[in-house]
């Protein structure tokens, strides 16, 4: 993080001020700090600005995630019964005006759609997925997807 001033004149022609424009529109502002000073010299306005040269970031702490094709990962029957988890977190979230990750994370609804034999007790020992979400969200899931009655579509394959 770096600091730049700049003091422009009241009675400045406009110069001053574009140049400070231009810096503003090339740099990451953090903060910005102003004062309206009166002296022998005249008046003038002076600014501090904190900031950041575009493109540069301290990353160090963060790892890219790497996007999952749920497609080559999971088989066909697998990935219908997914397909169909991601309709109904989506619905929820929907309903609840919730981000859809807020609901169940897609890896939290691969090893969802594993499950041959789905019930709540086995969704709870899924990684990921704790007392909250199964209070919150398992009952009305488990039920939307037996509703649906795409058990018995996975099992033979088909789907809509």
């Amino acid at each position: 993080m770096q600091f730049m001033l700049y003091l422009i004149p009241v009675d400045d022609n406009g110069r001053a001020l574009e140049e400070m424009n231009v810096f503003l529109r090339s740099h990451r502002i953090l903060e910005e700090q102003h004062e309206l000073v009166s002296g022998k010299n005249g008046t003038s306005w002076h600014f501090c600005l904190k900031y950041l040269e575009y493109g540069v970031r301290d990353n160090s702490n963060r790892t890219k995630k790497v996007k999952v094709d749920y497609r080559k990962l999971l088989d066909d029957k697998t990935f219908m019964r997914f397909s169909v988890f991601r309709e109904l977190r989506k619905q929820i979230a929907r309903e609840e005006a919730i981000p859809a990750y807020a609901v169940f994370l897609d890896e939290e609804l691969a090893e969802i759609s594993k499950i041959e034999e789905l019930s709540i007790a086995k969704i709870k020992g899924i990684k990921g997925i704790g007392e909250m979400k199964i209070k919150k969200y398992g009952e009305r899931i488990l039920g939307m997807y037996k509703e649906r009655g795409v058990e018995k579509d996975a099992q033979s394959g088909k789907s809509d």
